[in-house]
């Protein structure tokens, strides 16, 4: 069989192939069309959207038992990206993930540093009806994290820092701007006493590091001045101590639940986590 025979049986096959791809697409439409007509699924949701923002030192995955509940009670959530570069811009890209992949109104829900984000994220994205700050900080304008940690006494991040973090310098970052991870050792104490041992030794292993810049950057102006927010307080908490949350909390006019938790309330109560969202879900409507 010559080269030409065979490429043009290949060519064959392949334009077979994009008919029936074709085909399909129509039925495909045809189908959604008579299921929009008689109104299978066209009903729009009457709930919010929740778009979910991470901390330092963590993932989207850390949200993933309360996901699942939020799922169950017929909310769409959304896990927003957060680059843990600078507070401008990791504020910058949630608010433009929030302008393009969602419609309607939107639940921001931020814990530890990402409740930074959300604070700044939220002024820029008008679809954002409510805030829900989990074991979070909530600056006002020109604190920074540093400055926060730093207000009560007890905090894991007021500590050296060189007995704290590990450091890598990023060469994608400015010298003098390292990567911040925190010390495996450290780990468990100061984020999650009450996981197992095993649990813990796995966030510590996959944690995301922040720029250390990005704790050091002032807050842009707040939107909890405008929006009804709602805060969920860890009393155990080493990273942000309770009363510094309640101090952000309340200076916020926000409502508070406390529960008995450490710095990672979403893995140790997600139940708790989940229905304060669904409160701040009510107020956004």
């Amino acid at each position: 069989m010559s080269l030409f025979t065979r490429n043009r049986r290949v060519l064959t096959a392949m334009t077979a192939a994009s008919v029936a791809l074709a085909g399909l697409g129509v039925a495909t439409s045809a189908s959604a069309g008579a299921a929009a007509s008689t109104g299978v699924d066209s009903k729009p949701s009457d709930k919010p959207t929740i778009v979910l923002v991470h901390g330092a030192w963590a993932d989207s995955s850390s949200f993933a038992p309360v996901t699942e509940k939020l799922q169950r009670d017929g909310y769409t959530v959304l896990a927003a990206p957060n680059p843990l570069r600078g507070l401008t811009t990791d504020a910058a890209t949630v608010a433009a993930f929030i302008n393009q992949a969602t419609t309607g109104p939107v639940v921001l829900v931020g814990h530890s540093y990402g409740g930074a984000v959300i604070t700044n994220a939220a002024t820029q994205s008008p679809s954002v009806k409510a805030l829900a700050y989990i074991d979070a900080f909530a600056p006002d304008e020109g604190e920074t994290i540093v400055q926060l940690a730093g207000a009560v006494p007890g905090s894991a991040l007021a500590a050296d820092p060189q007995a704290v973090f590990d450091v890598v310098q990023d060469p994608n970052l400015p010298q003098g701007d390292p990567d911040l991870y925190v010390k495996k050792s450290l780990f468990r104490h100061a984020f999650a006493a009450n996981l197992s041992k095993s649990e813990a030794a796995v966030l510590a292993a996959s944690q995301r590091p922040v720029a250390g810049g990005a704790l050091q950057e002032p807050s842009g102006a707040p939107a909890w001045k405008s929006l009804p927010s709602f805060f969920l307080v860890g009393t155990h908490d080493r990273i942000i101590p309770a009363d510094g949350q309640l101090a952000m909390a309340n200076r916020a006019g926000g409502t508070v639940v406390s529960v008995r938790a450490d710095h990672l309330s979403m893995l140790e109560k997600p139940n708790d986590v989940a229905n304060l969202i669904e409160r701040a879900a009510g107020a956004g409507k």
